[in-house]
């Protein structure tokens, strides 16, 4: 499966059986906690990534949360 990641393509092997979002997110090696995910221009809740499936050419926009002082 092709899906482009903050603008890179990458290809992750998912069957469309199991291409759940946040499997995807475990293979690009993402902490759950850390990240708001868009998917196809739309925040999906981190609640949500078990249910959501990803498909061929799929547009992820990840960012990673700081914290700081």
């Amino acid at each position: 499966m092709k899906i482009r990641v903050n603008g890179e393509e990458k290809k992750i092997e998912l069957d469309q059986e199991n291409a759940l979002l946040s499997t995807a997110l475990h293979h690009l090696g993402y902490k759950p906690n850390t990240i708001v995910v868009e998917l196809n221009n739309l925040i999906i809740n981190s609640m949500k990534w078990e249910k959501v499936k990803l498909k061929d050419g799929d547009n992820l926009e990840i960012v990673s949360i700081v914290g700081g002082g």
